[in-house]
């Protein structure tokens, strides 16, 4: 792993962003001119998985000119995440979704409704195949990086794809049917209200990790093993016992326990993991921080090791 490991999930990252805020644009103009508020509710939806993204990679909050305030730390070592943006974005998403809610029950209450026109419902097949590339696109990458982020693209791309298919519903029956079937109008802002609840679902799940704080993901064995050979070509590493990989943010936490030569000094096996530390520091960019436990390496029965034959008393053949 190098610098690219960095460049490649960024460039990911403000693809994701850019698309969002596009489709977002498009979709809020073709919802406006076509009257959908269905149209208008996946437009925000896209703006809200946009601002989500922005809150996770943006800049901390600077302090003076040119100098950029560092992370807090909390009493057990991790570091926290000033919440400024993340609680602003989560209020304008809860706004939004409020709104969008309460223009589609007074389109409900008051019977007014009209189809919403073929471009509209073109625009979210367009939108769609847009979305599907440039999530297949980031889930590839991540996969290639290895960082375990491909899990939270999926569980991301999944919530916007039941926006847009609950959107396209409501909308293709509004515009396809709605004019022979008149109770069938009344898909778009049922679909629009369906969309809203998960927009407000969206900015509280915002504000509660701005609150209670957000975990680093942990990533599956098959992304740890490059980390697990690198600690296990260390001159006086027995055995890999232990090995967490959690991500936060850019970076990745790791926590491992080695396993040493039991009749080795305490200092001779601390050399032994600043060793391992400093390898995988060094060999993987992304690793910031490297908490190493230290255990006597134990082969258990029917293994022996010669000191515990020599110290013990019982015979070890039938008499």
């Amino acid at each position: 792993m190098n610098e690219k490991y960095l460049s490649q999930k960024e460039r990911a990252a403000w693809l994701g962003i850019a698309g969002d805020l596009a489709l977002a644009l498009v979709k809020g103009g073709a919802g406006y001119f076509s009257g959908s508020k269905a149209l208008i509710a996946d437009a925000l939806y896209s703006g809200a998985d946009a601002a989500a993204k922005l809150a996770e990679i943006l800049p901390w909050r600077v302090e003076g000119k040119g100098s950029r305030k560092k992370r807090p730390i909390a009493r057990d070592g991790k570091s926290k995440r000033e919440p400024v943006l993340s609680v602003v974005f989560a209020v304008l998403i809860l706004m939004g979704g409020l709104q969008i809610a309460f223009s589609a029950i007074r389109d409900l209450t008051s019977g007014d409704l009209n189809p919403s026109g073929e471009h509209a419902l073109l625009t979210i097949f367009l939108s769609l195949l847009v979305k599907e590339v440039i999530f297949q696109y980031q889930y590839r990458s991540a996969q290639k990086i290895g960082n375990g982020s491909h899990a939270a693209y999926a569980d991301n791309h999944r919530y916007s794809l039941y926006t847009s298919l609950t959107v396209l519903i409501g909308v293709a029956a509004s515009t396809m049917l709605g004019g022979y079937l008149h109770p069938l109008l009344y898909l778009d802002p049922i679909a629009a209200l369906l969309a809203a609840c998960l927009i407000l679902r969206k900015g509280y799940l915002l504000i509660l990790s701005t609150i209670q704080g957000k975990e680093g993901q942990e990533l599956p064995h098959e992304d740890s093993v490059s980390f697990i050979d690198t600690v296990q070509k260390v001159h006086g590493v027995i055995r890999v016992e232990h090995l967490k990989a959690l991500e936060d943010g850019r970076c990745v936490n790791l926590d491992v326990t080695i396993s040493v030569n039991p009749r080795i000094t305490v200092l001779e096996a601390r050399e032994i993991a600043d060793c391992a530390k400093k390898l995988l520091q060094h060999r993987f960019v992304h690793v910031s921080e490297v908490h190493m436990d230290i255990v006597p390496y134990e082969p258990g029965y029917p293994y022996k090791t010669n000191y515990e034959l020599a110290d013990s008393e019982a015979p070890t053949l039938l008499q």
